[in-house]
């Protein structure tokens, strides 16, 4: 129970880190990432470094943690195995970049934007949920019609 209660302390302040870089970087104020995605008028540039400076920390902490055999707080790495890309990965892909574009917003700084009160926020949480909700309950029977064994041709 103690272990757990550490893995918890470290994943809400890690949360909360999280969350405060995000708004210190722009990235809950919605006219910051869409200026970002607006190539045409007064495209805004400044998103790429803390892109640049997210990237830089991953590859630090993977260089740190590669040789270890499992983290400092759980039981293993979690790495992805598969490297195809399926129609579920690409139109999922696209899904949340109309999303991102649309309203500003990817769930991440959604949710810490939520704290604000924004109805923007509340707004594009609200409709990411609904969207979780749905591909839930429509999965099934797209996967089976997808799947669904073609009738022989005559």
């Amino acid at each position: 129970m103690r272990g757990m209660r550490g893995e918890g302390a470290v994943s809400l302040a890690s949360g909360v880190l999280f969350g405060v870089g995000l708004a210190v970087a722009g990235m809950t104020r919605p006219e910051k990432v869409l200026g970002f995605l607006n190539f045409v008028r007064g495209w805004d540039p400044s998103l790429m470094f803390v892109m640049g400076g997210a990237i830089g920390v991953h590859a630090l902490a993977w260089r740190l943690l590669k040789g270890r055999s499992s983290p400092l707080l759980g039981g293993r790495f979690m790495v992805p195995t598969r490297r195809d890309l399926d129609a579920r990965l690409l139109v999922g892909a696209a899904i949340f970049g109309v999303g991102w574009g649309l309203g500003g917003f990817c769930p991440g700084p959604g949710i810490t934007s939520m704290v604000t009160a924004a109805p923007s926020a509340a707004l594009f949480v609200l409709t990411m949920l609904l969207g979780n909700f749905a591909a839930a309950k429509t999965e099934p029977a797209i996967e089976r019609a997808l799947h669904r064994p073609r009738a022989a041709s005559r």
